[in-house]
């Protein structure tokens, strides 16, 4: 590529994969897992060090490390979009959704990391902040739970000054029923219960389903059916009690899925997920077509990641608060974000995304 400016060019890019046992069996309303791979992308220019990452497979380090690596060496990390725009069209014969997308994302996060830090300034600076802190919601309560084991985790949440939790449901349905108002005895009356079927439910399950957790106050209802079915989330969303929102999102790998499903009505929260849907770059365009259709833009898991960027768009909602990914990033990076009345809130003392790898302790995972 062809330097836009005079500013020092991408010498090195440096990727590697660790994988992470989960703490516990866990499972949601369609699968099941017991680790998770963190991707990590370093990216070297000017002294200084651009990181990020992705939760997928290792192959996404191959692909990042054999084809995307040749695109970002010796571009301009003062012309992100440049580069962003490169990329895709290198991997157009691949496939553009699912793990080019997220080798993408975490290629591009490294890289808003890398120019703030070359100049000097938070990226939440840089990106123009709007908020001190982002919202956030307790994100768990696998369906593999014991009901101590959720109401354990949720109340804990609660307990560190979140007013928002959130469940996963779908496994078993008329069991959800039960477990729904377990979580709402253990959470107490005022903070807001959440449920995520990740598209486990029929249509007409889904509003059967709806009636009954709304006993329980369940303030919003993700994926109640699948993201693919746009007439079944617009039909439970024009159907499902009036205090109940239905979110939706999280598989979002390019702007088209998000303008398919903002202009087909088909929710009142719009979600995306910075290490899916083309990083930093793409999250700010998602958050564009929210503003533009009046949906608000709510973050999806990576929570240290997501943190500046939620800080600076306009339609925001809330970030979530991902057990699995809340664990990993406290035992891999120093500089994380603080969590303060419910809120993290990025250190605005650091420069870029703030976070530093710790290596000894990611070592060990290696994958």
């Amino acid at each position: 590529m062809t330097a836009l400016s005079a500013s020092p060019l991408v010498e090195r890019v440096d990727v590697s994969a660790y994988t992470v046992p989960t703490d516990s069996p866990e499972s949601d309303g369609t699968l099941k897992w017991d680790k998770t791979t963190l991707v990590l992308v370093k990216i070297h220019a000017g002294g200084h060090t651009g990181l990020g990452y992705t939760y997928a497979g290792s192959s996404a380090a191959k692909l990042i490390q054999s084809v995307l690596s040749e695109v970002v060496k010796g571009s301009d990390p003062m012309a992100i979009t440049d580069t962003y725009m490169a990329m895709w069209k290198r991997i157009r014969n691949l496939g553009r959704p699912g793990v080019c997308s997220t080798a993408i994302s975490a290629v591009d996060c490294a890289l808003w990391d890398l120019k703030a830090r070359l100049l000097g300034v938070p990226l939440v600076t840089l990106l123009g902040q709007v908020r001190p802190g982002a919202a956030v919601y307790g994100s768990g309560g696998f369906t593999s739970y014991s009901d101590k084991q959720l109401s354990q985790q949720l109340a804990g949440w609660v307990e560190q000054g979140i007013p928002r939790v959130k469940m996963k449901v779908g496994r078993d349905p008329k069991r959800d029923l039960e477990r729904v108002r377990v979580a709402r005895q253990a959470i107490g009356h005022e903070p807001e219960l959440f449920v995520d079927a990740n598209g486990a439910y029929s249509r007409k399950q889904a509003l059967y389903q709806a009636e009954f957790f709304s006993q329980s106050s369940v303030f919003w209802f993700e994926e109640p059916v699948s993201s693919d079915d746009l007439q079944g989330l617009r039909l439970i969303r024009d159907r499902a009690p009036a205090m109940m929102e239905i979110a939706a999102g999280e598989y979002g790998y390019d702007i088209f899925y998000f303008r398919r499903m903002l202009e087909s009505g088909a929710v009142d929260v719009q979600q995306a997920d910075i290490t899916r849907c083309g990083g930093v770059t793409a999250f700010l365009q998602v958050a564009a077509l929210c503003q533009a259709h009046n949906v608000p833009l709510s973050g999806h898991t990576a929570p240290a990641l997501h943190t500046h960027a939620a800080c600076a768009v306009m339609p925001f909602k809330n970030l979530e608060y991902f057990h699995d990914h809340v664990r990993i990033e406290r035992m891999f990076f120093d500089g994380l974000p603080q969590l303060v009345n419910g809120e993290l809130r990025p250190d605005l003392s650091r420069p870029g995304l703030g976070l530093e790898l710790k290596q000894a302790d990611a070592q060990r995972f290696a994958a």
